[in-house]
C-alpha cells in the first residue's frame, strides 16, 4: 500500500472575513474561486482544492501556513504587488528591495498575509 502516495491534497486556512479572503484570493492572488459553501470558499490552486474554512475567530500563526513554488519569484513579487499585496519584511534575514529573502542553499522566499493574518508564502528554488 502506498498510504496518500497517489491522493490529492487538499489544503486548508480560515477566515473570520469571507468575503474579504474571497477578494484576495480570487482577485489579489488570481486563484480560481469554484464555490461559496456554508463552511468555506472553495478554489482551484493549479490543481489543488484550497478550502478556506469560515469560522467565528482567527488566531494567526507566526509560520507558513500555505505556500507557492513560482518559477520568477521576482516576477510573482511585483505582480502581487501591483495587485494590492504587500509582502512582510524581517530585517533580521536582509530582504532585498521586494522583500524576497535569499538563503545560502539557494532558495529565495517572499512572505505575505492574507486579510485575517495567515502568512503565506512564495519561494524559488
Amino acid at each position: 500500500m502506498n498510504g496518500l502516495a497517489k491522493s490529492s491534497l487538499c489544503a486548508f486556512v480560515a477566515t473570520a472575513n469571507a468575503e474579504a479572503a474571497r477578494d484576495f484570493y480570487e482577485n489579489s492572488l488570481g486563484l480560481t474561486f469554484i464555490s461559496d459553501e456554508e463552511y468555506a470558499l472553495v478554489f482551484d490552486a493549479n490543481g489543488t482544492t484550497l478550502r478556506i474554512q469560515k469560522v467565528g475567530e482567527v488566531t494567526a500563526h507566526q509560520y507558513t501556513s500555505l505556500g507557492w513554488h513560482v518559477e520568477d519569484i521576482t516576477a510573482a513579487v511585483t505582480q502581487l504587488t501591483a495587485n494590492g499585496v504587500k509582502f512582510e519584511r524581517y530585517d533580521f534575514m536582509q530582504p532585498d528591495e521586494l522583500g524576497i529573502v535569499s538563503f545560502p542553499e539557494g532558495a529565495r522566499v517572499a512572505w505575505l498575509k492574507d486579510p485575517d493574518g495567515n502568512l503565506l508564502s512564495l519561494d524559488q528554488y
